[in-house]
């Protein structure tokens, strides 16, 4: 029997859940269908999930329909919860989009589309919601194929809910594809082992019609994903790739996988010594144990600590660092609740969700937690007080901001107690925006064993790494070793940490002092639809917060008062937005609707009001000091990072001309 793994994606409201619900009815999974709006869909169990009607955490579900064995993964749909949507992607066959016919394509749609073409995820579409009147599936399709892809194709069947092809859909299959449509005028067929390999490669997307509420549609896409998808290749050696970290009602540690290759049996060792405890395979809220797991199947594995999201084990590798990324980031203020206790709650939902990244400020004796959106937040508020009985508000939310820089320059640093001896030269260059921190190597081993080399590149990535503007997180930053020396006698490995982050920091101070370090802030990509008459107020607005926009598009659609609509699209920064939404509410009587997604950082667009705000002094931050430590006369001295380069033991390896061409 074909194994597949799928999951279902879509913009909230969408009829994500009820669609899982109804492919599971119409399988013979459930013996009565559910609805969200009951609080009695089969998938949606947590407690805040029903009485929000949406889905905040991945589900799982298992059917059987021909020959097809799928597990279905039912994921959240508000952008919210996007991260953990994220964390499912990277272990699916396939994907289900869901597209609500009354809304169309939305902006978050378009983010899961791109997520999914990152992922190489092949996508089958289904649009919701038909039976609402006036929706035009010719004109769904055509929106399709302008805003995701040439490659949405109808897929009408030509023998009922058999999934026979239509001549005109056969026809519209070839076109995205040269050689294939060489092939099909030739001899004029279409081998459906093609159709099959163009869907697994993301040529083409079948679309199918329906409305899930009323089981429309929903036979024809099941015949559709039984015929038309294929089992994935898989490996004799153990692999496994770690999706979702949960905590059962005991308080037991959860660790979700998709098994990649070969198998796993309870006792196996899969992890830094640590054994399998319980094999599960869960159907909903209930699971069965299993004496193996086979690969191609997603499973539970209790007994593991320090497993992650994306992490992989065995054979398997890890899976790409997440694009969605927490902006806003909030002080937990306790009612009656211990600070210790919120910390050890904070860090189990943090073990959960690692982008919620949990800090705590010993000076301040303060937690921050980091979240996607005011949604989230309400959801963490309650599930403090659900699952721990912890009553705790939060402050006002504040950005998120990085640093980065826009010269190359090489930077020293020097650690030499008595005793003890490290140098290290680092090259910091500009990278592309978005691309994170980079560490290479780029030193001859006659210059710096191959240990101190694999020192300096662990310890860079052993910390979160600060600028120097105001202490934020640094990013789009190439950082190689280019230089250093040891001593055969004093060099120990804490010496090449403290020499390596002193260099790192010395380079950014330098940086400063020539105005090439710079801030960045998030920034939303907006969609905001307003009565034609308050389109002029929206401009307004935009400009100044800074944003940009398109022109103005006249809607075809009304509002619910007949007023006539616009949409205006654009960039706007994050700071600046954030509360805009019930700005827009207030003018347009309700009317209006402001959809912000997230699409990145950018230059801060008032860099010099926010470092003064922040008030940070990065020579006075000891725990990432940019000066350095020479001895002299039997004793180590401290020396300011701007005097270090005339101290410097080793040669620079660049002049300020070739550090000026890099740049370029």
């Amino acid at each position: 029997m074909k194994q597949i793994v799928a999951g279902i994606v879509a913009h909230v409201d969408a009829g994500k859940t009820t669609l899982s619900e109804a492919l599971l009815y119409r399988s013979g999974a459930l013996r009565q269908l559910g609805r969200v709006d009951n609080g009695d869909v089969f998938l949606d169990t947590d407690d805040l999930e029903k009485q929000r009607g949406i889905t905040i955490f991945s589900h799982q579900a298992n059917l059987k329909y021909g020959d097809l064995e799928l597990t279905l993964l039912d994921t959240p749909g508000h952008v919210d919860f996007a991260t953990q949507t994220e964390q499912v992607l990277s272990v699916l066959d396939y994907a289900v989009l869901v597209v609500s016919a009354t809304d169309g394509v939305q902006g978050y749609t378009r983010t899961l589309w791109r997520l999914l073409a990152r992922y190489h995820v092949p996508t089958f579409i289904f649009v919701n919601k038909m039976d609402a009147p006036g929706t035009d599936e010719a004109q769904l399709l055509s929106q399709l194929q302008q805003t995701l892809a040439p490659g949405c194709v109808g897929f009408k069947s030509a023998n009922g809910d058999k999934p026979v092809l239509s001549d005109d859909t056969i026809e519209n299959i070839a076109m995205q594809n040269e050689d294939v449509l060489a092939d099909y005028l030739e001899t004029g067929e279409l081998a459906d082992e093609t159709v099959r390999q163009m869907i697994q490669q993301r040529e083409i997307f079948p679309c199918y019609f329906g409305a899930a509420l009323k089981l429309t549609g929903v036979d024809e896409l099941m015949a559709g994903f039984d015929n038309w998808t294929m089992s994935r290749e898989t490996t004799n050696e153990f692999g496994a790739q770690v999706f979702k970290i949960t905590h059962d009602e005991q308080g037991e540690r959860l660790t979700w996988v998709r098994v990649t290759g070969g198998s796993i049996k309870p006792k196996d060792l899969v992890l830094a010594e640590q054994k399998v405890n319980q094999l599960r395979r869960y159907n909903g809220t209930k699971y069965t144990t299993q004496p193996e797991v086979m690969a191609g199947d997603v499973c539970v594995i209790t007994g593991l600590t320090g497993t992650y999201p994306g992490q992989g084990l065995g054979q398997a590798a890890d899976a790409q660092q997440p694009v969605m990324q927490p902006v806003l980031t909030y002080a937990l203020e306790p009612q009656e609740a211990d600070l210790h206790a919120c910390l050890t709650a904070l860090r189990q939902l943090e073990d959960e969700d690692p982008q919620l990244h949990v800090t705590w400020s010993e000076p301040l004796q303060e937690l921050r937690v980091q979240v996607m959106g005011t949604i989230q937040l309400e959801v963490l508020q309650q599930l403090l007080k659900d699952r721990f009985q912890l009553t705790v508000s939060f402050g006002t939310g504040s950005i998120l901001y990085q640093e980065t820089i826009t010269k190359a320059v090489e930077g020293v640093g020097h650690f030499e107690p008595l005793r003890h001896y490290s140098e290290v030269h680092l090259l910091l260059e500009p990278a592309p925006l978005g691309s994170g921190l980079q560490f290479a190597a780029d030193c001859s081993l006659e210059t710096l064993g191959r240990n101190w080399q694999h020192q300096v590149l662990a310890n860079l990535q052993a910390k979160t790494q600060l600028g120097v503007l105001t202490g934020s997180p640094l990013t789009d930053v190439k950082v190689t070793l280019v230089t250093g020396k040891a001593s055969i006698v004093h060099s120990v490995g804490g010496d090449f940490r403290e020499a390596t982050w002193r260099s790192l920091r010395q380079g950014l101070m330098m940086l400063k002092q020539d105005e090439a370090c710079q801030l960045l802030e998030p920034w939303y990509r907006f969609r905001l639809e307003v009565g034609q008459d308050q389109i002029g107020r929206a401009m307004n607005d935009i400009q100044r917060m800074q944003g940009q926009f398109d022109p103005p598009v006249a809607n075809t659609s009304v509002a619910t008062d007949g007023t006539a609509l616009t949409t205006l699209t654009g960039l706007a920064p994050v700071a600046e937005m954030q509360s805009y939404s019930q700005e827009v509410r207030a003018y347009t009587h309700g009317q209006g609707q402001l959809e912000c997604l997230v699409d990145g950082y950018r230059p801060c667009h008032n860099a010099a009001e926010v470092q003064e705000a922040a008030q940070y002094v990065p020579t006075a931050d000891l725990e990432n000091t940019p000066d350095s430590v020479f001895c002299a006369h039997g004793a180590g001295y401290p020396v300011a990072w701007d005097q270090v380069p005339a101290m410097a033991h080793v040669p620079y390896r660049y002049t300020a001309a070739e550090l000026a061409a890099l740049t370029e």
